[in-house]
């Protein structure tokens, strides 16, 4: 640790870290898979913008905290995407930092040893080389911005962001993601307020000047181009907001401001109260939606591991404790029979009904 005489401010150590540039000099992306980034983006972007009538799905854990059983699980996920890729767009959710609403482990990056040890060099490098793990057997990565500088490590990676419930009404994460090149989705509040998405996804489309880090680790003024490829995640709140009066509701403010009608449904979080079983009802009922002529419902997010449920971790006994392969850490999961089961029926029942939803030009 790097002692500083800090004067007044309220820290206790400061630590250098790599630079952006050089983690991607150790971990580098190969021309080859930029080109495959780029490809599944403009997937993404077609299916928002309905020239592509297959439904995407952002699939997987909670949080990485395990890569091995993250990489089993992602072969898994492959294979069965090549089967069901004429419907379905599957895509990995693969989460590196975890917002908290009180404390807790803050994800793999702040702390990759679950130990409380917050080894963040060690956090970033870990979580670049998996992501070009499974970029190498062409699995198309999500994940959730949460630290503003983690974008210029890893922002590269990814063919689909989220900004979390916690986050669309932070200006600072608005202006970040007017600066990417994949498609957004912003999460409705805690409460179910959707008005701070919709508000995020205007302000995204516009360009920014802000204060970050550029590649070489130097403060900067970043000015951004402006993201309009974005779209809101229904998450529940207080109560749950999958239901068709609630997706009625948000394609008429949605309308009345002119932007594009485009819905993620996060299966999870507050649709489910909490409750994981209760993902695959929420999934049945956007397939009812769909069936009976719904438009708008582009995508499904769901929450799923290789087994059920989750595992509580508390940091400081963690040596002591022999963690479960393939559960969760954070939000309990379904497992991955009950995933497969799922995306096959969605396939199977969405057949007829899909092609008929892409846009008339």
């Amino acid at each position: 640790m790097q002692k500083n005489n800090l004067g007044n401010i309220n820290f206790c150590d400061i630590s250098s870290l790599l630079s952006p540039k050089q983690l991607k000099s150790q971990f580098p992306l190969t021309y080859v898979d930029q080109l495959f980034i780029e490809e599944t983006q403009n997937i993404i972007i077609n299916i928002i913008q309905k020239k592509d009538p297959r439904l995407l799905i952002i699939c997987g854990p909670c949080s990485i905290h395990d890569v091995n059983a993250a990489f089993d699980y992602a072969k898994k996920l492959k294979s069965l995407s090549l089967e069901l890729q004429d419907q379905l767009y599957i895509v990995m959710r693969v989460y590196l930092e975890k917002p908290r609403t009180t404390i807790g482990w803050k994800g793999l990056i702040n702390d990759p040893y679950i130990d409380g040890s917050c080894d963040i060099q060690s956090g970033l490098k870990i979580a670049r080389q998996l992501l070009l793990q499974l970029i190498k057997i062409k699995l198309p990565v999500a994940t959730e911005i949460l630290n503003p500088n983690v974008p210029q490590y890893i922002g590269d990676l990814f063919s689909w962001v989220a900004i979390g419930a916690r986050t669309t009404e932070s200006q600072i994460h608005r202006e970040i993601a007017s600066s990417f090149q994949s498609v957004i989705g912003f999460k409705n509040s805690t409460h179910g307020d959707i008005d701070h998405a919709i508000n995020a996804i205007r302000a995204a489309s516009m360009s920014h000047n802000y204060i970050s880090i550029d590649q070489s680790g130097q403060v900067c003024s970043l000015h951004t181009k402006g993201n309009t490829n974005s779209h809101i995640i229904l998450r529940g709140g207080i109560q749950p907001n999958y239901y068709p009066e609630n997706i009625i509701c948000c394609e008429k403010k949605i309308t009345e401001i002119g932007l594009p009608i485009t819905l993620m449904i996060d299966c999870s979080h507050g649709n489910s109260n909490k409750d994981y079983h209760r993902q695959i009802d929420v999934a049945q009922s956007i397939l009812n939606q769909i069936k009976l002529g719904n438009h708008s419902i582009i995508g499904l997010m769901m929450e799923s591991y290789i087994y059920p449920g989750n595992q509580i971790v508390d940091l400081t006994h963690t040596s002591s404790i022999k963690m479960q392969y393939g559960v969760s850490i954070t939000d309990a999961c379904i497992d991955w029979d009950s995933t497969e089961r799922l995306l096959r029926c969605l396939h199977k029942e969405l057949k007829p009904f899909l092609s008929t939803r892409l846009k008339r030009v």
